[in-house]
């Protein structure tokens, strides 16, 4: 069976396992910073690092290349953390289990780590190359990238010199992305009050999984189904013929993953149990038959279970369950520009009762922000007929594409010359951190680039080993050649 360091470029493959079993969701990248540092102390290259803990190490030109334009090489440490329920696996102190199947790396039921792994180690690789006569390097590593953008929102003026990055995180070999969507968190809370379970009530649990989850962003075209909505859209329709009482709701768990399992405890009539069953299990053959050619491996199971004291009273359930149907997801609008771009989406991210509150949490994207806004607005308007309230984070910027750049100029020539094939030139509805970093350090020039990750965000996250080595080869080139 073929061996990850049997895998080339074997620098980068190195770096990469290392990563892998190293601790680094968002907001604990602690150990992979360490990592870092060791590198470029061993290396003894000069690094610097702010106060958020974004780091850049830096590297001095070649002998001879001092007149080269320094380049920026960018990737964040963290990765979204994810797993199947019935995986054992503590992402606080397990290193992730890959398996090798012909041209496929993936992990055993996680997240890869991928994205953006692959990235930093190729960053790390790049720094550790000696024999390449490059210009300067100014290697960038943020933190927190995938749940709020955080490292580059905070990156220091003093932190880069360079004017040319080449961003590591694109997830297609063979693209070249010059722009992104913009986007912003929005987090509804709605009052509850709770009340005793009557005597001729009993509790359900009813489960939604094996769907496939995956980014919010550039998965959202494919409208792949969400467990929440499915979800609500059951407990709607039940609750619209027979009373019902909801106990507990919880589903998703990342604000940029599109959530894979939900499941809720509800309180019914005992004479009522049968009839409900039945709805419900016509319900899943007709949602099934729907989201087939996508999510067919959707699943749906109900099981009694004990009864609780405390139920949610009739008004808190039927505000919870309307709310829930109602606020948006998916798709809002296409692209006008673009053909196949996702404009503007929202995810319902995840649902959760703690206390005398319901939280729902939901990422909205565009790379139009007054489109962005408008949809924000509709949560707004939809929370408040709910009797909900509604806060936000400042959104982040898109990435305006830049057909003019001297980078995109120089890199597709060189994919032309090393592949015989022209490069796709896109823009993708998902956040990059490009768009924060060009405004921070106006006049950058810059493109996105990768080898093929697909499914990230979610346990099916797989990387294409062959593209790796192609991608590695194709950004020595582009700096050679700046």
């Amino acid at each position: 069976m073929l061996d990850i360091n049997d895998l080339k470029p074997k620098l980068l493959w190195q770096h990469f396992d290392e990563i892998r079993k190293i601790p680094h969701c968002s907001k604990h990248e602690e150990k992979i910073r360490d990592y870092i540092i060791n590198f470029s102390k061993n290396q003894k290259l000069k690094y610097k690092q702010d106060k958020t803990g974004n780091i850049v190490i830096y590297k001095p030109a070649s002998p001879g290349f001092e007149n080269k334009p320094t380049i920026i090489l960018q990737g964040h440490m963290d990765m979204v953390c994810e797993k199947n329920n019935d995986i054992q696996h503590d992402f606080s102190k397990d290193p992730i289990k890959i398996k090798i199947e012909k041209d496929i790396l993936t992990a055993e039921g996680t997240t890869l780590g991928a994205d953006n792994g692959i990235g930093v180690a190729t960053s790390l690789a790049l720094l550790e190359e000696n024999n390449l006569n490059l210009g300067s390097i100014e290697a960038l590593f943020t933190v927190d990238e995938e749940t709020g953008l955080t490292g580059a929102f905070a990156l220091e003026n003093d932190m880069l010199t360079g004017k040319k990055m080449l961003n590591l995180d694109s997830e297609d070999f063979g693209v070249i992305t010059v722009g992104c969507a913009g986007g912003g968190d929005s987090q509804v809370e709605l009052e509850i009050k709770t009340k005793n379970i009557p005597d001729d009530f009993e509790s359900l649990l009813i489960k939604i999984f094996g769907l496939r989850g995956g980014h919010s962003g550039v998965d959202a075209h494919e409208q792949r189904g969400n467990a929440i909505k499915i979800l609500a859209r059951l407990l709607w329709n039940i609750s619209n013929k027979y009373k019902i009482f909801v106990i507990d709701i919880k589903g998703g768990d990342k604000h940029n993953a599109i959530p894979r399992e939900a499941n809720a405890k509800i309180a019914i009539r005992k004479i009522d149990k049968e009839k409900i069953i039945k709805e419900l299990k016509s319900l899943q053959e007709n949602i099934l038959e729907e989201i087939k050619p996508i999510d067919p491996n959707m699943k749906i199971s109900i099981e009694k279970i004990e009864n609780t004291k405390s139920i949610l009273d009739e008004k808190s359930t039927d505000s919870l369950i309307n709310l829930l149907q109602s606020l948006p997801h998916g798709v809002d609008k296409m692209s006008y520009d673009i053909e196949g771009l996702v404009e503007t989406s929202t995810n319902l991210a995840t649902v959760s009762i703690k206390n005398n509150s319901a939280s729902i949490g939901l990422s909205s994207r565009s790379s139009i922000a007054s489109a962005l806004q408008d949809l924000r607005d509709k949560i707004h308007a939809i929370s408040s007929l709910a009797g909900a309230k509604v806060t936000e984070e400042e959104p982040y910027p898109g990435w305006k594409p830049n057909l003019n750049s001297d980078l995109l100029k120089l890199s597709k020539k060189i994919f032309q010359d090393m592949y015989k094939k022209e490069p796709v030139v896109e823009a993708i509805h998902a956040g990059l951190e490009c768009g924060i970093i060009g405004e921070k350090f106006p006049g950058m020039d810059m493109i996105s680039i990768g080898p093929t990750i697909k499914y990230p965000h979610s346990p099916e996250e797989q990387i294409h080993i062959s593209t790796v080595d192609k991608f590695y080869q194709y950004v020595i080139e582009i700096m050679k050649n700046i």
